[in-house]
């Protein structure tokens, strides 16, 4: 009996020393010292022009990566009037342990270029969506690195924005 009472003490003054210890903070918090301002100068720099090509719409000619390297992917539009994209998806092939990258271009028929690109791991079903318009005329280009570094256009051709099959 003298054990449970000298627990029950024990556990009761733990107890009232943690409430205590919460409230023994103080009451006003220190203020802050003001922060100094400091002058600044903004640097102006005029813009510099360069000279663009226009990018191509029209479709141009593609290559076959060797077979080990080969790759397959499919390009096409969600068909949404509110808003359109272009999802290019990785479909598989031999060289989806080794190609290192594929980078996927848009060129919209508003003149907007989009860019991006996959990067391993590369697996079936992988995609990439990008802003596309509702004309039947945005044009969809892909190339994939190959383990030697060299860039091949595999893909090349008018996105249709809605397909009636």
């Amino acid at each position: 009996m003298n054990k449970i009472l000298t627990i029950a003490f024990t556990l009761m003054l733990c107890m009232v020393l943690t409430l205590a210890a919460g409230c023994s903070q103080p009451a006003a918090p220190v203020a802050t010292p003001a922060p100094t301002t400091v002058q600044t100068t903004e640097i102006t720099v005029a813009p510099t022009t360069m000279a663009t090509t226009p990018a191509s719409v029209t479709p141009g000619p593609t290559q076959t990566l060797p077979e080990i390297w080969s790759i397959e992917v499919q390009v096409q539009s969600n068909g949404e009037a509110i808003d359109p994209e272009i999802t290019t998806t990785l479909r598989g092939g031999k060289g989806m342990n080794v190609v290192p990258e594929i980078d996927v271009q848009i060129t919209r028929s508003d003149g907007v270029v989009e860019n991006d690109k996959m990067v391993k791991p590369l697996f079936v079903g992988k995609n990439i969506a990008l802003p596309g318009t509702t004309s039947n005329n945005d044009r969809a280009e892909v190339w994939a690195i190959t383990p030697n570094g060299d860039r091949v256009k595999i893909y090349d051709a008018y996105i249709p924005f809605r397909s009636y099959n």
